[in-house]
């Protein structure tokens, strides 16, 4: 499947190459949100795109017929293929995926009220489709090579383990490392969600009284608002990776009290805030007006700084719930860890 996508893609990016047509970075399609690619034009983009996808295919069907390699051969088609997930999750998309996502709620809830005064047209663009379905790859690809990463050094093929394995993967030692990666997690979101909060109730905190002033006029204050409530929401969710409520639905949710959270209702969606995070954070920061933006602004900007640590917080809290839950392997019969309460939790 995943060198069925990459050849996929690759094949569009040969048809831009030879078009002329459909590339859907660079010059033409840059704003505020893209930087990494901005200057990346189709003459050079379109066929980089194509070769190194399509040799990405090509390495990707070599190790699904190999069981095993050379160690050099292990170790060239493992870092390619990781170099290229690296590329598809936090290169290739900008700022558009985490602020979309940040929005969404508004979107959703004001759509039928004509707010925010927003041309659809101009949000669900070209481009943007483009970064979800490099995402969307990303994501498959390192599922596969992870498979096989694990086939290649003797260990389980779906869920890693091995005997004698590391011993920070176990259920006491993921509940230690990930309650404190939680309450980092947690903490940075919190942190921009009273910035834009205080801005929401006419506190120019990090900003000029004038400027406060203005997004009263021009209504953006309800973004600040939306945006704080979303990322204080978020920093609440957050906590629920290491807490009970986020294992067991808690007793007031008609249906589902008692019953377990599965693991995937709380991975995935914090998976996928982490990348986005962390493509923001790369796109941000390969920006000079991004730096000079988080240095002219302080504690306005102050908050953006710190994405970088809120992602890698984010990603390892939610490799460490899902450490500490995972149940038994049906491949290699692996037992289930322990419950999280035994492991100390709580």
């Amino acid at each position: 499947m995943a060198a069925g996508w990459a050849a996929l893609y690759g094949t569009v990016a040969l048809v831009w190459t030879l078009t002329g047509r459909g590339f859907p970075f660079g010059p033409g399609h840059q704003d505020e949100q893209t930087a990494v690619l901005a200057r990346l034009g189709p003459d050079t983009g379109a066929p980089l795109f194509a070769a190194l996808l399509l040799t990405g295919a090509v390495a990707l069907l070599i190790m699904a017929d190999t069981s095993r390699p050379p160690r050099w051969a292990r170790f060239a088609l493992l870092g390619y293929v990781w170099l290229l997930v690296a590329g598809l999750l936090v290169v290739v998309p900008d700022m558009r995926l985490l602020v979309l996502t940040g929005y969404a709620p508004i979107l959703i809830i004001g759509f039928p009220f004509g707010f925010p005064p927003v041309d659809y047209s101009e949000i669900f663009t070209w481009t943007l489709a483009n970064q979800v379905f490099a995402v969307a790859g990303g994501l498959l690809l390192a599922r596969a090579a992870l498979r096989w990463q694990f086939r290649t050094a003797g260990a389980c093929e779906d869920c890693g383990r091995r005997p004698g394995g590391a011993s920070w993967t176990s259920a006491e030692s993921a509940a230690r490392w990930g309650r404190w990666a939680t309450y980092i997690a947690a903490a940075i979101p919190l942190f921009y969600a009273v910035v834009r909060l205080a801005w929401a109730a006419g506190i120019p905190l990090g900003i000029s009284p004038d400027f406060l002033d203005e997004m009263r006029e021009n209504g953006a204050v309800w973004g600040a608002l939306g945006l704080g409530g979303f990322a204080a929401a978020g920093a609440i969710l957050t906590l629920g990776l290491t807490q009970r409520w986020g294992e067991v639905f808690p007793r007031w949710m008609v249906g589902l009290a008692g019953r377990r959270v599965p693991i995937r209702m709380a991975t995935v969606p914090a998976t996928l805030v982490s990348i986005f995070v962390m493509s923001a954070s790369v796109a941000f920061f390969a920006d000079p007006e991004g730096l000079e933006m988080i240095t002219g602004n302080g504690l306005a900007a102050a908050p953006m700084a710190t994405w970088p640590f809120w992602s890698l917080a984010l990603g390892a809290a939610t490799l460490g719930y899902h450490l500490r839950r995972r149940p038994a392997c049906q491949e290699c019969r692996a037992p289930g860890l322990v419950p999280a309460r035994a492991a100390g939790a709580y």
